[in-house]
């Protein structure tokens, strides 16, 4: 079974993600483009550097060339960034990412992007499902690669410096030049070293780079930027005396900072610094979207601008949807993905890195400094993040306790509201919430609470592992 979660079709390597699947999928897509008549334009293909990547990248073209679709590869590991950049840029109406981004290691998965550059959304993905059942010839026809090269079917590409120069154009590279920034960089093993000591070398940046080698299995670590995962980042920004640290996950469309005491900074921080930053100093204006396990930190400012912040449901097509349908400056969630107004429909952590780095020179302030301003005028919040595994059993008894029976524990707070727009989500009378809901792309039960204190959402947290005997 092929089945699309938030963040694309993810499965484990030789299990779920074979190369039978993987042509099958392409099939379904070679059929929906011609049901729709945009086969002549071809489709974009890109790859990151997990295992069977870009292998599985021309299993894929070989589907797309054996029915007559052009297939553009992108012909080095590439940010998932790019590959939306470039399907926006030239009007294609379909890509395709190989990467289970943040994922751990041993899983694989495709992401589907559609006209403009937009992750594609449940409709969307839905019929590429419903065309996947519909293939029945399996093994589905493939062309031999150096037969798809040799007919004009399948050509390799490399648009990496018209992606970077999008982004170049859109900072203020002189007002970065001046300040003479040291940077370090963590691509955690995957596709950004490039592309960021690219743009802050260009802008005069002084780049030390750690975890740059190619290593399927990340080190060991989960290849997403958290608290736990960069602490060699935090001791070499402070060892070194940098400006700041900036990491990207496995596929560089999620981001993570640590400031120039060496402190982490939540994608929560992040998120709210640059709207606080596009608002006030670039004098933008606009609301922002953000999901339900993002902080409501991000409506205060708004609201202290004037503006309105929109909650959406997990899955970043939700957040790109928003942000298309209000005209928003920003959308971001809490894992660290976010997107900015003029830029591209989906997540980019380089672009997002440019842009802290252009906020720390255009406001003459350092890192820590601008957050502290933040905290002294919004006051602050505290987030508590919880991953829960489970059997299928339990999971069938926690869905029909929490959002069938819709029964909950005693809370100990006054709740003002009670939603179930994406799993659970209590909203308290004094600002705090608690979200309880399970991952679309891993087996996992995700609780996240937000409260002025950390002990109290702990405290609530717990509240629900007992009562869902976690």
């Amino acid at each position: 079974m092929i089945k699309f979660g938030t963040g694309g079709w993810r499965a484990v390597i030789g299990d779920g993600f074979t190369k039978e699947n993987i042509q099958v999928l392409s099939r379904a897509i070679c059929d929906k483009m011609r049901k729709e008549k945009v086969e002549q334009e071809g489709i974009v293909l890109g790859y990151d550097r997990r295992f069977l990547s870009k292998e599985a990248m021309q299993w894929a073209a070989q589907v797309f060339a054996a029915e007559g679709i052009k297939a553009y590869l992108i012909n080095k590991s590439a940010p998932t960034p790019l590959v939306m950049f470039y399907v926006m840029r030239h009007e294609f109406h379909y890509g395709m990412m190989i990467t289970a981004s943040h994922n751990p290691a041993i899983y694989n998965g495709i992401k589907v992007f559609t006209y403009g550059g937009r992750d594609a959304d449940e409709v969307q993905t839905a019929d590429i499902e419903n065309y996947i059942n519909e293939v029945t010839d399996i093994p589905v026809d493939e062309m031999l690669y150096a037969e798809g090269i040799e007919k004009g079917l399948i050509e390799e590409i490399y648009p990496l410096n018209e992606y970077l120069d999008s982004i170049i154009d859109t900072v203020d590279m002189d007002k970065v030049k001046a300040r003479g920034l040291r940077v370090a960089l963590d691509p955690m093993y995957g596709v950004s070293e490039t592309s960021l000591k690219t743009i802050l070398m260009t802008a005069r940046c002084e780049v030390e780079t750690i975890h740059e080698r190619h290593d399927t299995l990340f080190g060991g670590k989960l290849p997403a930027p958290t608290a736990e995962t960069l602490r060699a980042l935090q001791n070499y920004v402070i060892d070194r005396r940098c400006d700041l640290g900036i990491a990207t996950d496995g596929d560089a469309d999620r981001i993570g900072v640590i400031d120039d005491m060496g402190n982490f900074l939540h994608p929560n921080d992040i998120l709210v610094l640059l709207y606080y930053y596009l608002v006030k100093y670039k004098e933008w204006h606009g609301p922002a979207v953000r999901n339900i396990c993002t902080t409501h930190l991000l409506d205060r400012v708004a609201e202290s601008f004037g503006e309105k912040c929109y909650e959406v449901p997990v899955g970043f097509k939700h957040i790109s949807a928003k942000m298309f349908a209000t005209d928003a400056i920003i959308g971001g969630e809490s894992s660290g993905g976010m997107a900015v107004r003029g830029h591209i429909k989906g997540k980019d952590g380089i672009y997002a890195s440019a842009l802290l780095v252009e906020m720390i020179a255009v406001t003459g302030m350092k890192l820590s400094q601008i957050m502290e301003t933040i905290r002294r005028e919004y006051g602050g919040m505290a987030l508590e993040e919880r991953d829960y595994r489970f059997s299928p059993k339990k999971k069938e008894d926690i869905r029909k306790l929490l959002l069938e029976d819709k029964e909950l524990p005693q809370i100990p707070y006054e709740v003002e509201n009670i939603s179930y727009l994406d799993g659970l989500k209590i909203y308290l009378k004094d600002g705090g919430w608690i979200s309880v809901r399970f991952s679309g792309t891993e087996p996992l039960l995700r609780i996240f609470c937000e409260m002025k204190d950390k002990s109290d959402a702990a405290a609530f947290c717990e509240v629900f592992e007992k009562y869902l005997e976690l």
